[in-house]
């Protein structure tokens, strides 16, 4: 009977697993997968996973264009499926103006995160000192800890990712200074390349998304700064020690058939198994459906 009875539950086990196993596409089936900057190393292990090609493979056939131009690519018919940060309003507005419906799930968060120059003796800054830098009030590096320096604040485009993560994220409502044009970058390594550079006044400061930082662009001259003592890391944003955590998504249009590869897809992120390629790619995911 005991023999009987683990046969049975081992039976059930690999069913389960079978159940939740990626699904397999052919490569000149897969969808028009779109997104953010920051979720591409995602974009491609989804890919690996479905069609077996190597990552060599998925970098030559992925490409992101960024966080709102993806959705204007989804509401548009240029893309199936998006991995993707939180875009601006303007992306929600044009699928309503057009009458696309989409269907959204949380599928893993990341964090708004402050780069400095390596040279700058500040370790860490409180939320209410980064709201000040960024609304104006505090202009100069002495009154938090650091040397005699003007601050240099870059902050990132309007429709970017990043930036619409630090608006809800961080301001929350305030308005922040506007700054000059050469102080406000459209790529996000552009930002970073420009902190590096500070290196003989380490007097600059500027913004990114987590994973981005640690996993893809992080470039000798920089370093992060605690935020309210707390250094971000995927365990202190998962575990919300770190003050800032915001989802990121996978989307799809709602009249996107339920045999579409797409809608396979979508449909996968949202189990055990899907969260784990999540968690495997390196980012914190979200707890599965």
């Amino acid at each position: 009977m005991l023999k009987k009875m683990v046969a049975l539950l081992m039976a059930l086990l690999l069913a389960g697993c079978a159940l939740a196993e990626c699904p397999e596409i052919a490569v000149n089936e897969y969808p028009k997968v779109d997104g953010s900057t920051a979720t591409l190393p995602l974009s491609y292990r989804l890919m690996e996973a479905a069609t077996g090609v190597d990552e060599a493979a998925a970098k030559i056939a992925i490409r992101h264009n960024k966080t709102t131009e993806s959705f204007y690519a989804l509401v548009d018919g240029r893309a199936d499926l998006l991995l993707v940060y939180e875009p601006s309003q303007d992306a929600w507005d044009y699928a309503k103006e057009q009458g696309v419906a989409l269907e959204v799930q949380a599928i893993g968060y990341d964090a708004p995160v402050f780069l400095i120059n390596d040279g700058n003796p500040v370790e860490s800054l409180t939320h209410d000192e980064i709201v000040g830098i960024y609304t104006g009030k505090i202009t100069n590096w002495k009154d938090v800890g650091g040397d005699d320096l003007d601050i240099v604040a870059y902050q990132r485009v309007e429709n970017s990712g990043s930036q619409v993560m630090m608006r809800a994220q961080v301001m929350q409502g305030a308005e922040m200074v506007d700054a000059p044009k050469e102080f406000r970058t459209s790529e996000m390594g552009e930002l970073v390349d420009a902190i590096a550079s500070y290196r003989n006044t380490a007097n600059s400061i500027g913004y990114s998304v987590y994973y981005y930082i640690d996993n893809m662009y992080m470039k000798e001259g920089i370093k992060l700064l605690k935020v309210n003592g707390v250094a971000p890391t995927n365990a202190t944003i998962a575990g919300g020690e770190y003050p800032y955590r915001q989802p990121f998504y996978a989307v799809i249009r709602a009249d996107a058939p339920e045999d579409a590869p797409a809608r396979q897809l979508y449909n996968w992120l949202a189990t055990a198994e899907g969260r784990q390629l999540v968690e495997d790619a390196g980012y914190v995911a979200a707890e599965a459906e």
